[in-house]
């Protein structure tokens, strides 16, 4: 189901055919692309011709102040209003306003390749639910993409999202790509801005049959810049993709610096360690700990990323942690961080009952740092667990009801 903010009133020209009768939808999201616009329509429209495809094509309009509504209605287009900003809030609008069976989204730019669009339609025709284009295989014609994007940007975002979720695919940002009209109902696609292009792949990866087909990008034929900034609009996609995968980005590292530190702490507990003319005493303790607490974090406010994730229907689903929240319920979760937090009450405790029986004078550090390392760090990993048992509880209302 499309969230509310997300749909748009479709304009009061309508085309004469009902749903049954369009098989393919082509979607532009537009704001003030009156430069290219018509074009963008007319390529489309003359596909559509060209190919015997029945298909029509809708301009999700998201408040054009430049003429853009007129235009798309004098070139055939359908237009829908969305008044909600954003990418994603435009695309979604255009989707559920769209009458085809099969849906195409494509910039109004002039840049993609709206004339060629039936290896697209016939992936689609064949089973696959989602048909992404792939603009490295088919070509990207000079001054089309700029050199970071083409060498740094899309390349790193590709592989980090096939690295955290398996995709395959070549080109996860191309703006060329299409759906079923099942797949998007399915898809339930909730971000608004730029990161729901990645959001698309990311679902689509886990539950959905996806392949790419080349495509060509052209320059775009605007005179003004790009609404897309590409250090904000790829630290956004970043960003998105790390939240969805809390385990490569946060719990992989927090649990290999935790068992450092963890490794370290032991070694040191009984003594200094002595490798050459190198010695690790209780400073190295010191840090040892610190590692141990960091690490501890990271996994624990990874877990709540994964949760949150789940509970906002942006993530893959895990029975680990529905499991888990059966398991490892809210009272658990507060016994077993009480628990450590006593633990460690006790080793300072210690520390200060020998310090009682020195007059509460000065103390041989070597020997009475370690246990107040030690528990400190208890405490601090108790309390943690504290806090953390009662924010998986309210974050896992959802998922214990399911």
């Amino acid at each position: 189901m499309i969230p509310s903010q997300a749909k748009g009133s479709v304009s009061d020209i309508e085309s004469a055919q009902t749903p049954g009768q369009v098989e393919v939808s082509v979607v532009m999201p537009c704001l003030n692309e009156a430069e290219t616009l018509e074009t963008c329509i007319r390529k489309a429209l003359d596909f559509f011709a060209r190919s015997r495809v029945s298909g029509e094509v809708v301009v999700a309009d998201n408040g054009s102040t430049d003429g853009s509504i007129d235009i798309a209605r004098g070139a055939g287009a359908r237009v829908v209003h969305v008044e909600k900003k954003g990418y994603g809030n435009a695309l979604m609008g255009g989707f559920e306003a769209a009458k085809g069976k099969y849906l195409i989204m494509g910039d109004a730019d002039d840049s993609y390749d709206f004339q060629n669009l039936m290896p697209f339609i016939e992936k689609l025709r064949a089973g696959y639910d989602v048909v992404m284009g792939n603009r490295f295989r088919g070509g990207i014609k000079k001054g089309a993409m700029p050199w970071h994007h083409r060498y740094i940007g899309n390349p790193v975002l590709t592989g980090v999202l096939n690295l955290f979720f398996r995709s395959g695919i070549g080109d996860a940002h191309c703006g060329l790509r299409g759906l079923s009209r099942e797949a998007f109902n399915g898809l339930h696609l909730r971000t608004t801005g730029m990161e729901f292009a990645s959001e698309m792949v990311v679902k689509a990866a886990y539950r959905l049959k996806m392949t790419e087909v080349p495509t060509v990008l052209s320059p775009d034929g605007r005179s003004r810049p790009p609404h897309l900034r590409s250090f904000r609009d790829g630290w956004r996609h970043l960003r998105f993709l790390m939240l969805l995968a809390p385990k490569w980005a946060l719990m992989i590292p927090g649990g290999l610096m935790g068992l450092t530190g963890l490794v370290l702490m032991m070694l040191l507990w009984v003594g200094p360690l002595h490798m050459g003319q190198t010695v690790f005493d209780v400073h190295t303790m010191l840090l040892a700990s610190m590692l141990v607490i960091v690490g501890y974090q990271a996994v624990t406010i990874g877990f709540a990323a994964r949760i949150f994730a789940l509970q906002q229907e942006i993530g893959p689903p895990s029975r680990a942690l529905r499991w888990g929240f059966q398991v490892l319920n809210l009272e658990r979760g507060l016994i077993a961080g009480a628990a450590v937090v006593v633990a460690g009450l006790v080793l300072i405790g210690y520390v200060a009952l020998v310090w009682s029986a020195h007059g509460f004078g000065p103390l041989d550090v070597t020997r009475t740092l370690r246990p107040v390392l030690l528990g400190t760090m208890l405490i601090a990993l108790g309390m943690q667990t504290l806090l953390m048992s009662l924010f998986y509880s309210m974050l896992g209302l959802g998922l214990r009801q399911d």
